[in-house]
């Protein structure tokens, strides 16, 4: 299925719709291999933006009990 047909005209590049015109020609093998690189690099990077956003928290002196803080006032209220 296109994705213009789907998001229309102008949301897709027509190189984008010819590398996802190409996956769906790949074997089901190759396909499957596609998915598991492209789930480990979207992991790699998730990782890589934790450690991140951990070293930022650090700097702001924000620990996990201020999260779970933060977090039980957001549910329960003060």
């Amino acid at each position: 299925m296109k994705l213009k047909v789907l998001f229309g005209e102008s949301a897709v590049s027509e190189a984008i719709q010819e590398i996802l015109d190409r996956i769906e020609r790949l074997p089901e093998e190759d396909r499957l291999l596609l998915e598991e690189e492209l789930a480990h690099r979207a992991e790699a990077e998730w990782k890589e933006a934790a450690q991140e956003a951990r070293r930022i928290a650090r700097e702001r002196g924000i620990d996990q009990a201020a999260i779970d803080r933060a977090v039980r006032e957001l549910r329960y209220g003060s």
